[in-house]
C-alpha cells in the first residue's frame, strides 16, 4: 500500500515551475504533473523499487483524480526513463543509473552556464549587485528551506537576465530528481551549492561570462555526485552500478 502523501508537497530545485509561462504568470502545476512528482517521490523513499509494477488505481485514488492524468504521467515518466509502460501489463519502474544521474546535473550545468554566459555580457551592475545580495543571504543561513528558496531566486535571476525564452522551455522539460526540499533532502549539497554560487558571483563582478558558466558546470558537477551519494545511501541503484 502506497503511503498517502499531499499533493504538491514535492518539488525538486533546478525543476521548480516558478519560473513564469510565456506570458509571464506563474505557471500551475497540471494533476498529470503532480501524479509524475508523486511517482517519483515513492521511487526516491524506495516503496517503488525497480521491476515493480506502478499500482495506477491506488495512486489515483491516493491524489484524488482519475487515472487519465496517471496515465499521462506515466507516459512522461517513460520519456524521462524512470518506467517502462508494456502493452496489456502496465507500467514498471526501470532501474536507476548513477552515469545518467550525473549526466542530469551535467545538463543542469550547461544550460545555467549559457544563462551566465548571456546574463553577464550584458555587463549590468544591477545583476550582479543582486547577486551578490543573495550570496550574502545564502552565506548566512543553514535553514535547508530558506537556502533552497534562495538559491532557486539566484538561478532564477541569472535565466531571467539571460533573456532568452528557449532556456526557461528547457529547463521545465528537464524533470526532477530528487522531490521534496532538495537540500533537506541533499544536506552535503549546502556547502557545495554556496561555494559554488559564490564563484559564479565572483565571475560575474568581472563580467567573465565564461569563467561564470564554466563555475556552473562545476557545481552542478558536484552537486550530482552528492545526489548519487544519497540515491546510493538510499539503496536506488541497481547493484550491478554500485561502482559507478
Amino acid at each position: 500500500m502506497t503511503r498517502r502523501m499531499p499533493p504538491g508537497a514535492y518539488d525538486g530545485l533546478v525543476a521548480r515551475t516558478e519560473l513564469p509561462s510565456a506570458d509571464g504568470a506563474p505557471r500551475r502545476r497540471s494533476s498529470g504533473e503532480h501524479a509524475a512528482l508523486y511517482i517519483r517521490r515513492l521511487i526516491f523513499d524506495g516503496e517503488l523499487r525497480p521491476g515493480s509494477r506502478v499500482p495506477q488505481d491506488e495512486i489515483a485514488q491516493t491524489l484524488g483524480i482519475s487515472r487519465i492524468p496517471v496515465r499521462e504521467a506515466l507516459i512522461a515518466l517513460e520519456r524521462e526513463g524512470w518506467v517502462t509502460i508494456e502493452m496489456h501489463r502496465g507500467a514498471f519502474i526501470n532501474a536507476i543509473d548513477a552515469h545518467a544521474v550525473r549526466d542530469h546535473y551535467e545538463l543542469y550545468g550547461l544550460v545555467y552556464g549559457f544563462a551566465a554566459r548571456r546574463a553577464f555580457g550584458r555587463d549590468d551592475p544591477e545583476l550582479v549587485a543582486h547577486l551578490q545580495a543573495l550570496e550574502r543571504a545564502l552565506a548566512g543561513t543553514e535553514d535547508a528551506t530558506e537556502f533552497e528558496h534562495l538559491s532557486i531566486e539566484f538561478l532564477a535571476t541569472l535565466v531571467d537576465a539571460a533573456r532568452s525564452p528557449r532556456i526557461k522551455v528547457l529547463l521545465r522539460a528537464m524533470p526532477a530528481l530528487v522531490p521534496g526540499e532538495f537540500f533537506a533532502e541533499v544536506p552535503a549539497a549546502i556547502d557545495v551549492q554556496r561555494r559554488g554560487l559564490a564563484a559564479v558571483v565572483r565571475a560575474g563582478a568581472r563580467s567573465d561570462g565564461e569563467r561564470a558558466a564554466t563555475e556552473l558546470v562545476r557545481l552542478m558537477r558536484r552537486v550530482g555526485d552528492k545526489v548519487v551519494q544519497v540515491f546510493r545511501e538510499r539503496g536506488l541503484f541497481d547493484p550491478s552500478d554500485a561502482a559507478a
